[in-house]
This record gives C-alpha cells, structure tokens and sequence, in this order.
C-alpha cells in the first residue's frame, strides 16, 4: 500500500510540475469561444481533466470535409450500399480504399491465425490491418477480420476450392473495421457486410443503395448522360422508367439525387444491351 501511495504522490507533482498552456476551445453549451485559464504552479490545484487535442471548430471541418467527401466522390453501389435489415449504409471495399487515400493511410495486412484442416475441408482465417500516416509513420488505427469455410455463405460450396476467396474476404473485413475506426465515420457506414447479400461476383449490380442524407438533387450534366446512354444501348424509354422505379422507387430522372443518378448510370453501363432489351 505505501509503494502505491508513494507512485501516486509521485504522478501528482509530475503533474504539478507541468505549465499548462493557454489554449482556445469551444463552450458546446454556449457556443462562445473563451480561453483556458494557465493553473498557478504555486497553488495545489492539479489539471487531471484531458483536454481536447483539437479544437471544435476544426473537429466540425473535418466531419463536415468527410461528409463532402462521400457525397461527391464516392459511388453508391461500388463504394458503399444499403444492405437489407441494416439502418446505416455498409462500407465497401472499394470506398474504404478510398477513404485509405484521401487521409493519407498506408495498409499493413497480415494473417494472425489460421486453421487449414485439408481431410476435412475446414479453412479459417483471422487477419489484422494496420493503417499507417505516411506523413508521421504512427499507427492511426487497427481493424480485425475473420471468414471461415462455414459461413452460410460458403458452406455449400467445395471448400477446397475456396480458400483463397475465404482469406480475402477476412482481409477485407478487416481493412474496413480499421478504415471506420481511423476516419470515425462509423456514424455514416456500418461494417462491411455486403457479403450477406450473396456472391457479387455474378455481375450483378445490387439492387437498391441508400443515398447519404443531404444529397444534392440531378445536375444537368447527369440527366444528359442518363439520356445519351439509354439511346446508345436502345433501352426503351419505358423499360428505362422501370428499372428507376425498381431500383428508388421513382419514374423520372428529374426527381433522382445526385447520388442516385451517379449509381443508376454506373448500373446502366454494366447491363449489357441485349439483356436490358429481353429483361
């Protein structure tokens, strides 16, 4: 107990011993800026409150700067989607990639334990990622992921066949858990679980994404694009209005968000024009 006492009285004049720096922050009950007041080294007052690393201005500009960023540069559908039973958009692999480059994020990927049993076709894998700041080299965050050959996903199919798809989907569960951690945008996407939806790799783009509220309306530029390419591929007007009806429940391409638009297009280019006709 007194080995206790003496570490503690220690850590409280470490404590005392430190200037404290005057810095401006945010009164988020008042809204008005004020200043924090320096301890007097003399007095026996101890600051044993942490402080905020930045201000909330700039905490604001940055959410607002990320939220920006996925309304204007990221692809509903290929960058992130709506996936049944889930209230949030899921984050894909091809948007935490993004989301990688515009911070700044170096990857690590590395397999922290594996059960490979070839008699009985049983394969499991746990893989970690770590995201580095290539301008400070400091790990800013690190996600786990795991897939085993007896997922509902996998589990009819021939294992043997499947290992490989097996370590790259744990890798990719794991890269968006570090992703979501080291942007804090779990308040915008879930986890990655678009794999719930079945094998995406039968070409089929999903059927419904989740535009990210406050999305801006059709541009010009957009409504052209959607008309020269359903001329291009000969899509029926009315077969065109269907597939929007289908896909956001709306008829015409005046009413779709921006986001929507991006996403119907990008939909329309990966339908091959002989089964957009017979569909």
């Amino acid at each position: 107990m007194s080995d206790l006492k003496t570490k503690l009285a220690s850590q409280l004049n470490k404590a005392e011993a430190v200037s404290v720096k005057v810095q401006n922050y945010y009164d988020l009950s008042e809204g008005t800026e004020t200043s924090l007041v320096p301890l007097d080294a003399s007095s026996n007052s101890v600051q044993v409150i942490p402080e905020f690393a930045i201000s909330f201005t700039e905490a604001k500009d940055r959410l607002v700067m990320l939220q920006s960023f996925v309304r204007e540069l990221m692809i509903p559908g290929l960058d992130y989607g709506l996936i049944p039973g889930c209230p949030k958009p899921s984050l894909f692999k091809s948007g935490a990639e993004k989301l990688c480059d515009i911070y700044g994020f170096s990857k690590l990927i590395s397999v922290i334990n594996r059960f490979e049993d070839w008699q009985q076709g049983f394969f499991s894998y746990e893989v970690k990622a770590t995201l580095l700041n290539k301008r400070t080299g400091l790990v800013e965050a690190e996600g786990v992921g795991s897939c085993n050959s007896k997922e509902r996903k996998y589990k009819n199919q021939d294992a043997f066949n499947i290992t490989n798809t097996i370590l790259k989907m744990a890798k990719k569960r794991a890269l968006v858990d570090a992703v979501l951690s080291a942007t804090r945008s779990s308040g915008i996407f879930s986890q990655d679980i678009e794999d719930l939806k079945g094998d995406k790799t039968n070409g089929s783009p999903p059927l419904r994404v989740l535009p990210i509220p406050n999305d801006k309306p059709v541009n010009k530029r957009q409504l052209i694009d959607i008309f020269a390419l359903v001329n291009d591929k000969l899509i029926p007007i009315e077969k065109a209005k269907c597939l929007m009806v289908e896909r956001y429940k709306l008829a015409e391409s005046r009413n779709l968000t921006s986001s929507q638009a991006n996403d119907f297009l990008d939909y329309l280019r990966k339908l091959g024009q002989v089964e957009m006709i017979n569909a």
